[in-house]
Order: C-alpha cells, then sequence, then structure tokens
C-alpha cells in the first residue's frame, strides 16, 4: 500500500476509535470538561501512522442516510441502549470486563465529533469528503473514479457498491479479543479484490448482490429466514437470480419485505457524487492543530508535537515521491 491513496469510509473508523480507545472499565478518553476525545486521538494518532506507511488517507463522511436504512438506523439505536442498560448493571456489580464490553457496545458518534474530526483533518492537510449519502458508497465512487487506490473499511459492502479493492483492519492495530472467549488474535490488513473473488465464485457482481440480499445487509437487515452464506450462495448459482429461484419455488421474494429492485438499486445506483480535482496532501497547519488537541482538549503538548513533527516529514516524503512518479512518466 506504500505510495497509495485509501479511500476510508471515516465513521465505521471513527466508530472503531471510540469502542476501543478506552480505559480497562470501558471508559473513554474524556478531557478535563468531561467531554469525550477518543475519536480525536485514534484519528490524529492512526493517520501519522498511515502517513509514515507511505498511505495517503481520504476519509469519507456520511451525508443523509437512504430512507431504506431508517429500519437498520432503529434497530442499532436500541441495541446501544440496551448496551448502556448492560454497562450501569456491570457496573454496579464491579464486573469490570462486562464494563468495557457494553460501553464499546453503546458508543455514540455525535454531529460535534464529526465536526471536531473534520477541523483535525483539516488542520492536520489530510483530505476528506462529505459524501452526499452513505459515506461507503461515496468512498467506492471515488476508488471508481480512480482517485484511490481501494476503500478502507470494515464492512463488506464496500464490495457491493463496486469497489475493486476493499482493505480490512487499516484502522485498526495490534490484537483484538474474540467475542466471549479469552482468546486474542493478531490484527493485521487484509485486501480482497472483486474481481478475483468473483472469478472464484463463478457469480457476477450483481449476484453477489443477490446473495448478500439473501444474507441480510442495512437494507434488509434481517434477509430471509433460513439463508446463511452458503446456502445463499448455492440458490443463485443454481437459478443466476432471486427472481429465478422464485419461479422455481424454491424462494417468496415478498420475504425481503423490500422491493427487490429498489434493493438492488441501493448498491447498482447508489447516491454519490463524482469529485472534482485531486485528493492531495495539503500543509499542516501545526498552530491549529496544537490549539485543538493541546488547549481545547487537554492532550499532551510534547507527545502531539512529536507526532506532528513525524507526520510533516511523513508528507514530505510522499509528496516527493509523488513529484517524482509524475516526473517519471515523461521518460
Amino acid at each position: 500500500m506504500k505510495g497509495k491513496k485509501i479511500s476510508i469510509d471515516a465513521y465505521n473508523a471513527i466508530y472503531q476509535f471510540l469502542a476501543a480507545i478506552r480505559q480497562p472499565d470501558g471508559t473513554p478518553l474524556v478531557d478535563s470538561k468531561g467531554r469525550v476525545t477518543s475519536h480525536l486521538s485514534g484519528l490524529f494518532y492512526r493517520t501519522v501512522n498511515l502517513l509514515e506507511e507511505g498511505v495517503t488517507p481520504i476519509y469519507v463522511f456520511d451525508g443523509k442516510p437512504p430512507e431504506m436504512k431508517r429500519g437498520e438506523l432503529e434497530r442499532r439505536r436500541q441495541v446501544k441502549e440496551e448496551a448502556k442498560l448492560k454497562y450501569e448493571k456491570a457496573k454496579e456489580r464491579g464486573d469490570v470486563q462486562s464494563q468495557r464490553k457494553y460501553a464499546a457496545a453503546s458508543a455514540y458518534l455525535t454531529d460535534e465529533m464529526v465536526r471536531q474530526s473534520k477541523e483535525l483533518l483539516k488542520a492536520m492537510g489530510v483530505p476528506h469528503v462529505q459524501a452526499p449519502a452513505e459515506g461507503e458508497a461515496e468512498a467506492a465512487h471515488i476508488h471508481i473514479q480512480g482517485k484511490s487506490w481501494a476503500v478502507g473499511s470494515q464492512d463488506y459492502d464496500s464490495l457491493l457498491f463496486g469497489a475493486e479493492r476493499l482493505i480490512r483492519n487499516l484502522t485498526v492495530t495490534g490484537r483484538r479479543k474474540l467475542p466471549n472467549k479469552e482468546v486474542y488474535v493478531e490484527i493485521k490488513p487484509e485486501i480482497l479484490e472483486l474481481s478475483n473473488m468473483l472469478r472464484e465464485l463463478g457469480i457476477t457482481r450483481e449476484q453477489l448482490i443477490d446473495v448478500a440480499l439473501l444474507v441480510g445487509t442495512d437494507y434488509d437487515p434481517e434477509g430471509v429466514r433460513g439463508f446463511g452464506p452458503k446456502r445463499a450462495y448455492s440458490l443463485v448459482k443454481k437459478y443466476g437470480s432471486l427472481e429465478a429461484a422464485a419461479r422455481a419455488g424454491e424462494l417468496d421474494l415478498s420475504d425481503l419485505g423490500v422491493d427487490l429492485r429498489e434493493l438492488r438499486d441501493a448498491f447498482l445506483n447508489p447516491r454519490v457524487e463524482d469529485v472534482e480535482g485531486e485528493l492531495n496532501l495539503g500543509e499542516v497547519d501545526r498552530e491549529s492543530v496544537l490549539r485543538l488537541l493541546v488547549e481545547e482538549h487537554d492532550f499532551n503538548e510534547e507527545r502531539v508535537a512529536s507526532a506532528l513533527s513525524r507526520m510533516e516529514r511523513a508528507m514530505s516524503e510522499l509528496k516527493g515521491s509523488s513529484k517524482q512518479s509524475g516526473l517519471d512518466k515523461w521518460f
């Protein structure tokens, strides 16, 4: 990935920071006024690390969610509320392990956090884009436009939106505890290439979308009862489409709960906008970064200043290599 631009689903990444950057009892990082700063810490230091690895991140922020996603958003809200209640009960009985688990599950990303994140990225000189709707769809569109080498997200929907390359675990690092087990696994970035995957499976992107619709997506969270990945793949592979499977009596399309063409269209023709010009690194505004992180939110000045110096060196190298590659095209 060295020397490459990656369009990153910003909300996906920031939620990871909010969930992971916490005290042992689940308490998030906060400043002297009690304001959460986990998102700023993760965004700042992880971005510096990516730049040092030669990766130029392009953060893409969500716009207004599609109407079809309302059900999934409500479900997520309920899950967070339930996790919050379980956190309070775990706190009462002094169960630190459960506190951290439920605190992470109840993390909220507020409008103020989004504003702060954009302000920080601007001061760092790191490109960010405001999507008209789904950030993940816009990140995939930026990639399809040829303005990024891959999409960075934990979700697989990027592939359904047409991204040729998806990089998972880009904004996480170290070890991760497996759910409900005292087992930790090392987290490393992984690259999925759509064309290779479709060739191996012997299906088209449209058919992959059909498989996903049976299993469940953000637009039809429950999918169709009784269908897991293997059964869904076998059905689509055998009949070619959900309509054909329905005609053969293998499927009742009404079980989807939403019009099939509308569901497919959400992935094949999402609401996105072309990005004009190149998405390049800008200049670092040290004073603005220090003001936001140190003066406003009590970050350690020495540590932030050190990270800024590392970032400036990394960005200088990236800009230099970019200019060199541009000259090489003439020879």
